[in-house]
């Protein structure tokens, strides 16, 4: 078997393999011994029918098949003999096979590029500003003002304003047809955005039991086909309206949190969004490093594990708006920036794991064993049930990605020049 490797760009190789012309004739006998004591065909008894017949009916089949098992069985020892470790499915390009001559085919396929040096020392970076401020600690308290508020009917009744929980009955009608179940029943939060902006400005103003017809245009890409570009009405009806009440910023709003003070409450929240600016910074300094790297390194990357990473990128984009209760349109303009920063994620990648190779860094038990107790830290639980749930192989190589990506970046950032903001 001869070889011959032809480079078409810096990720795209092509193998030209041929086979010698005995072992072809070799597989074309055994294919048609094979198909000898099987064959029905009319006239001659099975087994004995004569080779020129067999080749007559069925030649096209078995050059096919025979074809297949010389790819089958000569490729990935010719990729083993050249060193060559592909990052995509094979493209075969084969020849006419003749039973009597040498069989010729070409197997082309993604590699990664070969990366003689990479530029990673003195990168430049900003670290953002990791002390809390108050009005950080106000915006927390008032959040938590809102986790223990309650809602009651306004005193005396009045109209609804903004920030009111109102209960809203509605239809709509398009086109003078009634669209899905009449009278159907919601609750929102006047000015969350939770409705559209028509039907909220449309509840203002409305007393309990009021009613309101509000005209919306719909967005030419609608969720709902029926919908789209379409100009439509709804009929409102306010149900009830309620008011939000606040608790006073004292030490039972504090006691509710878990603290034993308003001074204890204000100095838990500083220690908690100063680990949260801690993380945010360290994530920043990390994105701006990645970014540099892939700047001052433009190394070409293979199309096939961008498509991998591009469509891991939009699923995880789809599946946490559905988390969300919302909706993402997978639009060209955001496919294009999914997939810049899919290539950058591929550039990165690959450079990092040279720079991995360079400096001989590798994970040690401890270097994981570390890890586990991280993502306790980070979600809350203990140690042995983050063990159990990366258990699973899959898992378990992503989880020990991320730590080696981890122990590279330190690298970088060591011999980086990365000033405060």
């Amino acid at each position: 078997m001869q070889v011959t490797v032809e480079k078409l760009s810096p990720v795209l190789l092509e193998l030209k393999v041929e086979v010698p012309a005995e072992r072809v004739r070799s597989e074309v006998e055994k294919a048609y011994s094979a198909l000898a004591k099987t064959a029905h065909i009319k006239g001659f008894r099975p087994g004995k029918a004569p080779r020129h017949v067999l080749a007559h009916l069925f030649s096209g089949r078995v050059h096919q098949d025979v074809a297949q098992r010389l790819v089958d069985s000569t490729l990935d020892m010719a990729l083993a003999n050249n060193n060559v470790q592909p990052l995509s499915q094979p493209s075969i390009a084969p020849a006419e096979l003749v039973p009597t001559d040498a069989f010729l085919y070409k197997a082309r396929f993604e590699v990664r590029p070969e990366i003689e040096s990479v530029e990673w020392e003195g990168l430049l970076a900003k670290r953002p500003s990791i002390a809390p401020s108050d009005d950080m600690i106000d915006a927390e308290i008032q959040r938590l003002r809102r986790e223990h508020s309650t809602v009651q009917a306004p005193d005396p009744a009045r109209p609804v304003e903004r920030g009111d929980i109102v209960s809203v009955v509605f239809t709509l009608e398009v086109d003078g047809k009634k669209m899905g179940p009449e009278g159907q029943e919601i609750e929102t939060e006047v000015g969350s955005g939770e409705v559209m902006k028509e039907i909220e400005e449309g509840l203002i103003g409305l007393n309990e039991g009021d009613k309101k017809d509000v005209e919306v245009s719909f967005s030419e890409r609608h969720q709902n086909a029926d919908l789209r570009g379409k100009t439509g009405v709804f009929h409102l009806t306010a149900k009830s309206v309620k008011v939000r009440v606040y608790p006073e910023v004292d030490d039972e709003l504090a006691k509710d949190a878990g603290a034993e003070s308003l001074d204890g409450l204000r100095e838990s929240l500083k220690n908690k969004i100063g680990k949260e600016l801690i993380q945010k910074a360290s994530d920043s300094v990390a994105e701006q490093l990645v970014i540099e790297l892939c700047k001052k390194n433009a190394i070409p990357v293979p199309p096939s594990l961008v498509d991998q990473q591009a469509q891991l990128t939009e699923r995880e984009l789809i599946q946490t708006a559905r988390r969300q209760g919302q909706r993402i349109d997978p639009n060209a303009e955001l496919r294009a920036r999914v997939r810049a920063d899919a290539e950058m994620k591929v550039r990165a990648g690959l450079l990092m794991a040279e720079i991995a190779k360079q400096k001989a860094i590798t994970l040690t038990e401890a270097d994981i064993e570390k890890g586990y107790q991280e993502l306790a830290e980070q979600t809350g639980k203990n140690v042995a049930k983050v063990k159990a749930e990366y258990r699973d192989a899959k898992k378990q190589e992503m989880l020990r990605g991320m730590i080696l990506e981890d122990k590279i970046l330190d690298v970088i950032e060591a011999a980086a020049k990365i000033e405060q903001a």
